[in-house]
């Protein structure tokens, strides 16, 4: 790969991951006003949120909420322009887990009842979807026999063919990276939460458009893990793609929040099982 070649995807990946990410996320917020009966805002319009956002005034508690805003977003843009670069899987997962982390002390750093609660909800979230992309990558590195992403571009079959039942698990993963019903027991873009906007709540002006910047970047990290499972065609990525992205919005919309001991009981007892039984048969096969 030449040294141009990576600047334009290192670029690609700096600049139009989050233009897609919140064109996804408007389209999400479309659709679930759809399947509620309402007729929801413009595609565009969390462009038009975050920039209301960056305009207004920034209080803040401490300068902690600050600092740990930057890092949230270097850590999301980070991880995404690496894996854009093709780099190596469990590096590009420390990468973000780093910038989850400051999302959890940032909160954590104000008294707020409601902060402090979003920040340990938060924390128990990272500990329920994080041994699960672990395992997806170890499922990846069977398969291919590499850690690296272009490794997987190279295999000659889909790995949703050999990795069926890691796909399930990528899925819950997915659902609670994205704060998606059952498991948006942290904060959520809904006006359903019942602790105001939780691991949000002490964010505020630039620091949450920042955050929200972030979370951007977080949508296509996480859907490009879906892409490596049909990475042999890209219309056939697509297609997976958008069937896996409308099944989360189904699932959000028929699902009520759940309490997180179901969350981290369900999730790792189906995790868990659903990732032995796809390593055993790849390693017996």
């Amino acid at each position: 790969m030449s040294v141009s070649y990576e600047i334009l995807l290192a670029l690609a990946g700096l600049i139009l991951a989050p233009l897609a990410g919140g064109l996804i996320s408007g389209i999400d917020r479309k659709m679930t006003a759809r399947a509620q009966g309402r007729v929801g805002p413009p595609i565009t319009q969390a462009f038009y949120d975050a920039a209301k956002l960056w305009a207004k005034d920034t209080p803040v508690a401490n300068p902690w909420l600050t600092f740990c805003s930057w890092i949230y977003l270097g850590g999301a843009a980070t991880s995404v322009v690496l894996f854009f670069l093709g780099s190596d899987l469990l590096l590009v997962f420390f990468v973000q887990a780093v910038g989850a982390v400051f999302l959890v002390i940032g909160a954590l750093s104000v008294p707020s009842p409601y902060s402090q609660i979003g920040g340990q909800r938060e924390l128990l979230q990272m500990l329920a979807y994080e041994p699960l992309l672990i395992l997806v990558i170890v499922g990846i590195y069977v398969t291919t026999g590499s850690f690296r992403i272009e490794a997987v571009f190279y295999h000659d079959t889909p790995l949703l063919l050999e990795l069926p039942l890691l796909f399930v698990v990528l899925g819950y993963a997915l659902t609670i990276k994205l704060r998606k019903s059952p498991f948006d027991i942290s904060g959520s873009h809904h006006a359903h939460q019942e602790i105001v906007k939780g691991v949000y709540t002490e964010y505020a002006g630039r620091n949450l458009a920042l955050l929200e910047l972030a979370h951007w970047y977080e949508v296509i990290f996480i859907l490009g893990f879906v892409v490596l499972f049909w990475a042999t065609s890209w219309w056939g990525a697509v297609i997976l793609l958008v069937i896996t992205y409308a099944l989360e919005i189904i699932i959000d919309n028929v699902s009520a929040r759940l309490t997180w001991r179901w969350m981290l009981g369900s999730v790792w007892i189906a995790g868990l099982c659903l990732s032995a039984a796809n390593l055993a048969w790849l390693y017996f096969a």
